[in-house]
């Protein structure tokens, strides 16, 4: 990790980063001291397969369908080399990059993921202290697993941006921009691309969802317009619902509802909380109120009217709809597919990177995902036209072997990575990467 005395956020403090990660495992390893996680992308998940239940790993790894966009999204990095450039001066190299009016260390971000809890019981609490730790801005999710108020208490002095599921409700989008952005978030992240849930074959071959056990909807029991219509759901008339058949995983998806129900039954006892008809009706009304496949672009004005925090669009594939959401003055374009969770033989991101990133032509920032498994990777999704790239999974998967210092160490290791192949391209900073400095196979 960083071990040097200036600030995480400094872009100083990522200078020469390669050269002490690597000397740090090297001479840790003189007493027999390895790594808290695998620093290869493929062991790294292997470990990760080990340490959850198969439910958590099928939840966290798995995509939609065949996944044949996962397997897409990698594929589409072989098609580009980097070309080593040697005798050139590359002692000193700044990975630093502007983003949202600020001076960043480093172009990585951590990219939104839900129920962190199937990883690690502190989940988003434990990532956001990684990612403060390093100087990473960190996109909390609309899913997370604790209220973004306790985010920010555990990490204080982190970036952080949040981002949006657009609910149904409009009173309850506009509650949680405006916790957004009291909770000291830079910047909302709208996430365009599960106004319906993918079909994701690994959770539907175990039957499970985290949701329907109340996991993964901190954000949403904390937040009073939510919690409204939770009672107000509670004491409507009830229809005959289907019985439940009694088996011990359903009493254990019972007592999981009920503690993850503390904070609509004041923070009462387990006992209450099976008592109560509150924590189902919670669950009852996410599902019912957790996204819209009425979306559309007149909708997205809204969200200026209930922030005045730049907005980011996450989710677009196509170049026309990055080209309408600059016209429609958006603050920033993620490029994105969901990771291949939500449709099978999607496009893959990285090949229309660059045609998004022609028709933006540096009118606001660009922001790639899925597929980024390690700094070399991070080196050409930024040579194609990205400005910043978010990592998913392999933090997941950190999370899940080791904590917050499992985060750490594998945001740490993209890093060092990625600041390598800088050097060893004959490059010293970013700005300097596009096109020549890759190679198409």
């Amino acid at each position: 990790m960083v071990t040097s005395s200036v600030a995480p956020d400094d872009p100083a403090a990522h200078r020469g980063i390669s050269r002490r990660t690597q000397s740090d495992i090297y001479r840790a390893g003189i007493s027999g001291a390895k790594p808290a996680v695998p620093v290869d992308p493929a062991a790294l998940q292997r470990a990760a397969r080990r340490s959850l239940s198969a439910e958590a790993f099928a939840y966290i790894a798995g995509g939609a369908g065949s996944e044949r966009t996962m397997a897409a999204n990698r594929a589409a990095f072989d098609r580009w080399q980097v070309w080593p450039r040697p005798l050139r001066d590359v002692s000193e190299r700044d990975l630093g990059v502007d983003f949202l009016g600020r001076r960043r260390p480093t172009p990585l971000l951590l990219a939104p993921l839900g129920v962190m809890e199937l990883a690690h019981r502190d989940a988003d609490l434990a990532v956001a202290r990684a990612a403060a730790s390093v100087g990473v801005p960190y996109a909390l999710s609309n899913q997370a697993s604790f209220p973004m108020e306790q985010v920010a208490d555990a990490a204080p002095h982190g970036a952080r941006l949040f981002q949006l599921y657009w609910s149904a409700s409009d009173d309850l989008n506009r509650s949680l921009l405006t916790r957004a952005e009291e909770s000291g978030c830079e910047a909302i992240v709208v996430t365009l691309d599960t106004h319906l849930l993918g079909w994701r074959t690994r959770d539907l071959d175990l039957a499970y969802l985290p949701f329907t056990r109340g996991m993964g909807i901190a954000q949403y029991t904390s937040d009073p317009v939510f919690q409204r219509l939770v009672r107000e759901r509670a004491a409507a008339p009830k229809a005959d619902a289907a019985a439940v058949k009694v088996t011990p995983k359903a009493v254990a998806a019972a007592l999981t509802i009920a503690k993850k129900g503390s904070a609509l039954t004041g923070g009462g006892s387990l006992r209450d909380g099976l008592r109560s008809p509150l924590p189902r009706a919670a669950v009852e009304t996410f599902l019912e109120v957790f996204s819209t496949p009425a979306l559309v672009w007149d909708d997205l004005s809204k969200a200026r009217e209930w922030t005045s925090l730049p907005l980011i669009l996450k989710g677009i594939v196509h170049p026309d709809d990055a080209a309408r959401a600059v016209d429609a003055g958006i603050d920033g374009v993620w490029v994105s597919n969901h990771g291949g969770r939500q449709v099978d033989r999607s496009v893959p991101t990285l090949a229309v990177l660059p045609d998004i990133a022609e028709r933006i032509a540096g009118r606001v920032p660009v922001v790639f995902d899925s597929g980024i498994r390690g700094g070399a990777d991070a080196a050409i999704a930024l040579a194609l036209g990205a400005d910043l790239v978010a990592l998913g999974r392999p933090y997941a998967y950190g999370l899940g072997i080791a904590g917050e210092a499992g985060v750490r160490e594998v945001v740490r290791n993209v890093l060092a990575e990625l600041d390598i192949t800088l050097g060893l391209a004959g490059l010293t900073s970013v700005s300097q990467l596009d096109r020549s400095a890759l190679r198409e196979a």
